[in-house]
Order: C-alpha cells, then structure tokens, then sequence
C-alpha cells in the first residue's frame, strides 16, 4: 500500500473518530488523490474497506466515491492488471470537452462541508434522492465493479401495503456509465440474473433508467456483506463448521450457475451477504460472463462484459489478471481465497494479486486446527495454475467436508474384489492337477455304495398360494398401486392404496387365501385427492416395478420426512436405455411443480443405467405450506412435450395434457419403454 492510500485510509479514521472536521477532512483527501499514483481500484478497495469498517455518513462515502471516479476519468492511461475498472481500447470514447459550470445544487445538506458543482459533470442522485417517481433512496448499502448499491423504499409497493416494501437499487458508476455499452451490460446482467434462480442468489427484477441514471433493481437483503466481518478490528477467523456453512452456501451458488455456463468473475467477501436469518446469498453476476455459449444465445456475440475487464486483484485468479477465457475454475481460486480468510482472519497472499504472489514464490500456510484432509483440498483450489486447481465447485466443497469419494471408492472395491477372485482361481488350478494322485498309487478302488435312508411315508402336498389368486383381490383395491411378490407360502405387496381403504382391510381379505402362510404389507397410504395421479401412472409403475424397478426416486431425508428449511434432495435412476427425466411435485393443495424439466433444470435427457442426485445444491427448500405431498418420476423415450410447461400449474389440466402425450409415445415405442416411480414426503415446521 502507498504511502498515500495509507493515509487515505487513516484520514477515514481520524474524520470518523471526530479529530478532523470536515474541510480538513476533505483537504487531506483531495491532496492523497493528487498525488497518489495507485489505481482507482485500489482507491476504491480502500474506500469501501473502511465504509465496511466503519460506516461513513451516505453523504461523505458518496462524495468520496465521486471524487475518485472523477480521477480515473481525469487519466489518460490506466493499469491492466491493478484496475478496477478496466476499458477496452476499441471501446473508449473521444475526448469530451469540458463539463459548463452548474449552479450548486438546491437540495439541502445535512453535513457542513461544500461540494464543489464545477468539478461534477452532472447531476448525480444520491441518498435523499427519488427514481423515476418511485424508488426513494435511504441508504448506500455498498457497491460493486458497476456501481453504488442503495436500500430503497418502493412507492408502489408502500402504496400496496406491501409489508415488504423495500428494494435494493443498484446506479452505475460514472465511469461505468460513460461506457459506450453499459446499457448493454445492465440489460444482460439483469437476464442472466433472472435465469439464476436459487436459494443462495439474490433475486433480480428489472433494470431502467431515469435520465442518464441507469439502476438495476433486486430483492433487498436484510444483512451484512461478508466483508463485514472479515474486516472486523479483532476478527481472527472463525469455527470450521461456522465457516463451512458460509462457504458452502457461496458453493451452491456458484455450482448452480456454472451448470448454466455462467463464471460470477467477481466474487470476493462483499458479493457474499450474510442475512438476518443466517442465509447465505450471493450478488452481483454483473460481469459474470458466458464460458458455454449455448448456439440459441443470439447476444452472446454482441456484448462481452469481459471487455470492460471489472475485477477485484485480491480475489481474481491469476488467469482472470492475464485476461484468457473465463472457467469455472476462476471462482474456485476466489472462493478457495474467502474460505482461507474466514478461517484464519487473513488473506492467504496478504492481499496480493495471484500473479504478484506467484512471481514471488508465496505459498499459503495451513491455518491452525485444519485437518489434513481439508488442507490438501484448500491448497488444490488456491493452485496459481488452472490445470491443477481444484475441478468443480462441487468436488472442493465435498472434499472440504472431509467426504470420500464414494464412486471412485467403490469402483476401487469392485476391481479389488476381481483381482482377488482370479488369485483364487489361479491358485486353484496350480494345486489340482489334471490326473487324480489317487491314479498313481495303485488300480483304482472300486466305489462302495451308500447306504439309502428308510423312505418317509408319502403324504398329499399342502396346496399351494397361486399369483392367479392374489391378482384379483389387488384388482379390487381403488385408486392404488400395488406389486406382489410369492415365494412358497410367502406373500410380499408393496405399493400405494389410499387410506380411505386402508391397510387393515388388504390385510385381512389377503389373509383368506388357501396356502398363505407369511404376509408382509410394504405399503405407503395416499389420501383421496391423489388418486387421479395414481389411477394415471399406476400401469407403468406397475410394470416397471415387475421389470425390475429400473427407474427408481428416493428422498435423501431417512423416512422421507422434511422440516422446513430442509433442501429436497432426490436420487434417480433410469432404465437400460436413452430417457427423457421428468421430475413432477403433486402438492397437496391440487397444483404441479414440475422440478425437471423446470427453467432452474432445462436438460433431462438422461444416457442408459444413469443415476443422479438433483436438488443437493439446495434448488428447493421446504417452506409452507406443510402436509404430505407425492412426487412422481417419469421417464419417456422422447421427449414429453415441444416446449416448457408452466413451472406450476393445475393437476388436472397437466395429467390431461400428459395422458394424450403417453398414448402417442406408447404406440410408437411401446409401452415398456415408459416407467414410473413414486415417493410420498411429508413435510412439517420447524419447531
């Protein structure tokens, strides 16, 4: 750090703790601008430390922020590898002359030091302010590589009565605004933030503009950055289950959005917020760019948020400071940063970029009480090159845990089990020769005869329990799903019935057939309102369940019994041949949610024997309202339908559209390459 931005910082300090008034306050950062030579991003970085530290009044931290904005503009060349902010040259714009003067502003001050109009280009909203009529600013809550972040009230919403009525606003900076393309930039910020949809990613609205002002507007979160804490004067890192909670909902986040060919290219502890109800949720994708440019993406080739180059140094891997390809990867090395900060209270590299701190050949101490295991897979993802750095986001957060690697463990212990059978059979065939030892010794010794037991007295045979004579009590049984299994005098039934029927009253009429000795019911009760979903499906579960149970679906929760806040985890498998996954949640209020496909899970194409774990990065979290709800999987040999469904809709209308699309694909395909599995959960509250 410069001698000028340390006393930046410390002039910061000294004005919030009273000692200097505000023009002397205002001096002292005037002449550190002026002098300084460091980056507008270091600049800010600083700036926007010690707001997190401290909190500045909205008024000061606002023209703090100005005032180093106006000296980047005033630079005519930039750093490529410290700023902030980084311009691509075919992007700058000519010279502009300079701004007339304006009458000072007529709005009035709460503090007691004076703006100086002339310097300022335009008039810039601020707290205080109102947007388009609507969206009255309260607070400045932060900001990011695009812009300043304000807690709005909502007119419209308080007009409502909304008992939420606020959002978060985001405005462009100035120097991000006079980007020839930041309108671009907001608009798909916007959409592929909309696309995001998960539990761990704030939720986006719109975006719009009022005059030259451009804002984004997203949910507000109650809360605190990250950055907060870690920039705590006695913050010295915390509890790894604590810090493991922080890291993996940050984890969830950025797997999701890989899966959906976004890299965040920005994540650093003040994109990370900690909510008042112990959320994690991250913000700020804005200049998260496409790594898996789907051909449908027409705009993909119009605008590169790349170009403008935003980044945080401290937090950017060294691929990212080198400008190639954005990879998921990229924010592994930013997590991997913040994981080693939470636990130890300090930067791995002490804040040094990954390319400063890899030409000098800085290597990360193991923070005190990691395990070994933990340590070996936090050093893989601080890895300065990218071919070694930690995979997937998914594989450092599970080795992070300390999990094994069940399927490479069992593959291991199925190969091991074969080598040791073919030792056995090896070591057999060296000890049993061809000719029995017997045969040199002497003639062979005739075989004595056994001797034959006395024969029992014969007696007629019990009669026997005939699947003939199960199959028409199960018929009579309404509204179910049912599967027997026979083995001698055995009788095994497994399924769905409805509970206004009941258990009891199978049990006895399976009771009255000749040669039954053993009844086990594995039976689930269903309530009444689930039969139409039943009565459609049952064939195929039906079928699938005597084929061998091919396509199968499970809760990951024991007794498949949620609380709220629970994630639903499923687990799937597909039959011996290419599918099509469809996941569908029957509530118990009469609607459909279809889970896959769904526009948080577009592909379900699935290849033969596949097995799968959906929803373990929390896509779905139980909420009210609470009972017992059936979750159906269903797997077709061609796609379901053209288009998406509704992520909700009505039952009937859905099982309507789904049984003329199951008779088309039966009397192509046949009917035993559709298969059904049902699980039936229960959710409840949180006590």
């Amino acid at each position: 750090m410069s001698k000028q931005m340390a006393s930046l910082a410390h002039a910061i300090r000294i004005f919030q703790s009273g000692g200097l008034s505000h023009s002397e306050f205002f001096s002292q950062v005037d002449r550190a601008l002026a002098t300084d030579q460091a980056s507008s991003a270091q600049l800010l970085e600083i700036l926007g430390e010690e707001h997190t530290r401290i909190q500045l009044p909205p008024d000061v931290y606002a023209a703090l922020r100005r005032r180093v904005e106006h000296l980047q503009e005033s630079r005519q060349s930039m750093t490529t590898n410290e700023t902030y902010l980084q311009t691509n040259p075919r992007d700058r714009m000519m010279p502009r002359p300079p701004p007339a003067r304006q009458a000072p502003p007529t709005r009035p001050k709460t503090n007691d030091y004076k703006e100086e109009p002339a310097d300022e280009p335009e008039r810039l909203k601020g707290v205080g302010d109102t947007l388009n009529g609507r969206f009255v600013l309260e607070e400045c809550i932060g900001f990011g590589g695009m812009g300043t972040v304000y807690k709005a009230l909502d007119l419209r919403k308080l007009e409502a009565s909304d008992r939420n009525p606020y959002i978060a606003i985001k405005v462009l900076n100035v120097q991000f605004r006079g980007h020839p393309k930041s309108l671009i930039a907001l608009q798909r910020e916007a959409k592929k933030a909309q696309t995001l949809a998960h539990p761990n990613i704030v939720t986006v609205y719109d975006f719009d503009r009022d005059g030259p002002m451009v804002y984004l507007t997203m949910e507000y979160l109650s809360g605190m950055p990250l950055s907060r804490t870690l920039r705590a004067p006695n913050f010295k890192g915390m509890p790894f289950p604590k810090a493991l909670h922080i890291v993996g909902g940050a984890a969830k986040a950025l797997a999701y959005a890989h899966e959906r060919g976004f890299v965040h290219c920005d994540l650093k502890p003040a994109n990370i917020i900690l909510t008042d109800k112990n959320e994690v949720k991250v913000i700020d994708f804005g200049i998260a760019r496409v790594f898996q440019k789907p051909e449908q993406d027409t705009e993909a080739t119009v605008f590169d948020p790349g170009s403008l180059g935003a980044m945080t140094p401290a937090y950017a891997s060294p691929e990212m400071l080198e400008h190639r390809e954005p990879d998921p990867r990229d924010d592994i090395y930013a997590l991997a940063c913040i994981t080693y900060e939470l636990l130890t209270g300090r930067h791995p590299f002490d804040r040094l970029s990954a390319t400063q701190a890899r030409n000098a050949g800085l290597k990360p101490q193991r923070p005190k009480d990691l395990g070994h295991r933990q340590w070996r897979a936090l050093r893989a993802a601080l890895s300065f090159e990218r071919e070694t750095r930690t995979p997937d986001v998914a594989r450092f957060l599970r080795e992070l845990r300390g999990e094994s690697r069940t399927g490479t463990y069992v593959a291991l212990g199925a190969s091991g089990l074969v080598v040791m059978a073919l030792a056995i059979a090896a070591f057999i065939a060296v000890r049993q020769p061809s000719e029995s030892p017997v045969a040199e010794r002497g003639p062979p010794v005739a075989p004595v005869a056994p001797v034959q037991p006395p024969q029992a007295p014969v007696t007629p045979p019990a009669p026997k329990l005939a699947a003939n004579t199960v199959a028409p009590i199960l018929a009579g049984v309404p509204c179910s799903a049912l599967v027997p299994t026979i083995r001698d005098d055995a009788l095994r039934i497994q399924g769905f019935l409805p509970a206004s029927y009941g258990a009891a009253r199978l049990k006895d009429e399976l009771n009255k057939l000749r040669g039954l000795k053993t009844l086990v019911l594995d039976v689930q009760q269903v309530s009444d309102e689930k039969c139409t979903v039943i009565n459609m499906f049952a064939p195929y579960w039906t079928r699938n369940r005597q084929a061998g149970g091919g396509a199968s679906i499970h809760t990951k929760k024991p007794g498949a019994v949620l609380t709220e806040g629970d994630f639903l985890i499923l687990d799937l498998t597909t039959p011996g041949y290419e599918s099509f996954v469809n996941v569908d949640y029957y509530a118990f209020d009469g609607n459909v949610v279809h889970l896959v496909p769904s526009p948080r899970a577009k592909a379900n194409q699935a290849p033969p024997n596949y097995a799968a774990t959906i929803g373990s990065l929390g896509n779905w979290v139980v909420a009210k309202p609470f009972g017992t709800d059936f979750i159906v999987l269903l797997v077709t040999p061609a796609p379901l339908f053209n288009g998406m469904r509704p992520e909700s809709e009505s039952t009937p209308d859905y099982l309507q559209a789904v049984d003329k699309q199951l008779r088309q694909q039966a009397g192509k395909f046949g009917k035993e390459k559709i298969a059904v599995d049902f699980v039936q959960i229960t959710t409840k509250a949180r006590k």
